[in-house]
């Protein structure tokens, strides 16, 4: 079972940047697809950004493509979402998953999830 802890969430300005971090532990993180997802109050949770194993491609949603970047880093067993030019919009709960196939970006092929981390965007 993978255990994920998110970091680096807090309150920016518009306009403004963060970048989240998302360690993993308890398995095999080379072999593991990562995703982002969000929640913000009164709405469901939605996907933001996935890379997958092995090659690293990359999958985002229509609303942060362009602003928002995920990476990994398999030495370090973590993942990254820099998120520039942060909108009010952006302002949600986000969390970091884990799945074990291989190209995706849905949820439901997501089995394990951090405890997520609170972004705040200031208009």
């Amino acid at each position: 079972q993978v255990h994920l802890v998110e970091s680096g969430g807090g309150l920016v300005q518009a306009g403004g940047s963060l970048r989240l971090s998302c360690a993993a532990s308890g398995g095999t993180f080379s072999s593991l697809t990562m995703g982002w997802f969000r929640q913000a109050p009164r709405k469901e949770r939605e996907f933001v950004a996935a890379i997958s194993w092995g090659t690293s491609v990359t999958y985002y949603s229509d609303s942060v493509k362009g602003r928002f970047t995920i990476s990994r880093d398999n030495t370090k067993n973590t993942v990254y979402l820099q998120m520039n030019s942060l909108k009010p919009e952006d302002t949600a709960v986000y969390y970091c998953a884990a799945s074990s196939t291989r190209w995706t970006n849905l949820e439901i092929d997501f089995h394990e999830w951090g405890q997520g981390t609170q972004v705040s965007v200031d208009s």
